[in-house]
């Protein structure tokens, strides 16, 4: 990364894996790696976010979420970045119009677990997301059955790329999405914070 930036070049493949990482584990790294097979992505951007607009109690510190994140992904082709706060962006829509803009050329594809295409008719904006950028949606424990009939899915569907066709969704014109299944971890922030092993 120069001065903080990752490197990308015009025609790359992207993937942008967002959220409040707190704390990142073991459940995102796997999405991740899957990500990078299943999607044809050259890289992946960890976007450890400031705070999540969503959720009313705020996470822990940005420095200590990044310093963890940096220790639990190791991969030569992927960065953990804190993009957004660099930005100055609050919502996805924003910094997504702020990556193409510092990036010209480059493919970007936004990337979920299925647990968020659930809630994601609550995200800011999130029909320009859509309909900016394509998106991949990896099965998560629990939310294969509701992310396939959530808000989202059913108002995109006749834009759902086939599981099979993983591998071209980076080159597709948005709107365009994908769901995969994956071998699944179980374990989310959440529960490490309400079992204790994570404090902020």
């Amino acid at each position: 990364m120069r001065e903080g930036w990752p490197l990308a070049m015009p025609g790359q493949a992207v993937g942008l894996f967002g959220g409040s990482f707190d704390p990142p584990h073991a459940g995102h790294v796997h999405l991740t790696r899957e990500a990078l097979k299943r999607f044809g992505l050259d890289r992946v951007w960890w976007l450890v976010s400031p705070g999540n607009p969503l959720k009313a109690e705020g996470p822990a510190p940005l420095a200590r979420r990044m310093a963890v994140a940096q220790a639990v992904m190791h991969h030569p082709r992927v960065a953990v970045t804190d993009i957004e706060a660099r930005l100055g962006t609050r919502y996805t829509a924003e910094t997504i119009a702020g990556l193409r803009a510092r990036y010209p050329g480059v493919r970007f594809v936004w990337l979920m677990g299925a647990d968020n295409l659930v809630q994601f008719h609550r995200w800011d904006s999130w029909q320009a997301i859509i309909e900016t950028v394509p998106v991949g949606v990896i099965a998560r424990p629990g939310a294969r059955a509701p992310a396939r009939i959530s808000k989202a899915a059913e108002r995109y569907e006749r834009w759902r790329v086939p599981a099979e066709a993983a591998q071209s969704l980076p080159l597709r014109q948005a709107p365009a999405w994908c769901f995969v299944n994956v071998p699944m971890l179980d374990i989310s922030s959440t529960e490490i914070r309400t079992q204790g092993g994570w404090s902020r």
